[in-house]
């Protein structure tokens, strides 16, 4: 599973702590799509020069998360309707894949993994923090790597990255209680078809999830001209 930027490294440059604080300030909301980065001041916030500084935000617009003009100003990526529904049909096609293959190669050790996950997971708030996002993120991540195959969970891990934000979004109007118990039902069935090594009950309960997920309901506002393009609604 992917580790938290940061964890558990042996060494990181000054650019690296930069990128992990200011990539953590926006996946966690605290900057806002479409909110300006004034170098100077970021700096002094974070705690070192521009120079670090200005190597991370490249980091961050090759992920998709930063802008940079041609004067150097720097502001978070808005949320945007068409990157929201690219993100939604990869993952709807991908995320199945991976829930199928896990069927048939998980080892026991994966099995715990997924299990332990689940054991963790709780209903998403209106105003989730990061480790709240991160415990799904583990939950989906150890399916993802039950499937052994390198490619789809890199290419699967940085999907999840990318939709964070998109699922903050998706949060702002609120979840019935139903819809919260539908979810965990859902993870808790996609563990069962993992476990019996059921690979088409597992792709079709994976692409039900993608499809009713937090980031189909972003995409879906975003579509109608939903609050978030530029400054969400607080």
């Amino acid at each position: 599973m992917a580790r938290g930027a940061g964890e558990d490294l042996p060494f990181m440059t000054k650019g690296d702590l930069a990128y992990a604080r200011i990539r953590e300030l926006i996946l966690s909301g605290d900057l806002i799509p479409g909110a300006v980065l004034p170098q100077v001041a970021l700096a002094r916030t974070i705690g070192m020069s521009t120079t670090p500084l200005r190597e991370a935000l490249c980091r961050l617009k090759q992920e998709g998360l930063v802008e940079l003009d041609a004067h150097r100003d720097a502001r978070v990526r808005p949320l945007d309707a068409t990157e929201a529904r690219d993100l939604l049909e990869v993952r709807g096609a991908l995320d199945p894949l991976a829930a199928s293959l896990a069927t048939q190669r998980r080892t026991d050790a994966d099995l715990a993994e997924i299990a332990a996950a689940l054991a963790g997971l709780e209903a998403l708030p209106t105003r989730p923090s990061t480790a709240q996002l991160e415990s799904h993120h583990r939950f989906h991540a150890a399916i993802h790597q039950a499937s052994h195959n390198a490619l789809l969970v890199q290419t699967l891990d940085g999907l999840w990255v990318k939709s964070d934000r998109y699922r903050r979004h998706g949060l702002e109007t609120g979840r019935s209680q139903a819809e919260r118990d539908a979810r965990a039902t859902e993870h808790r069935l996609l563990f069962e078809a993992v476990r019996d090594q059921d690979a088409v009950a597992a792709a079709e309960l994976m692409r039900r999830h993608v499809a009713s997920s937090l980031g189909a309901r972003s995409a879906d506002r975003l579509a109608d001209g939903g609050a978030g393009t530029d400054h969400p609604s607080p």
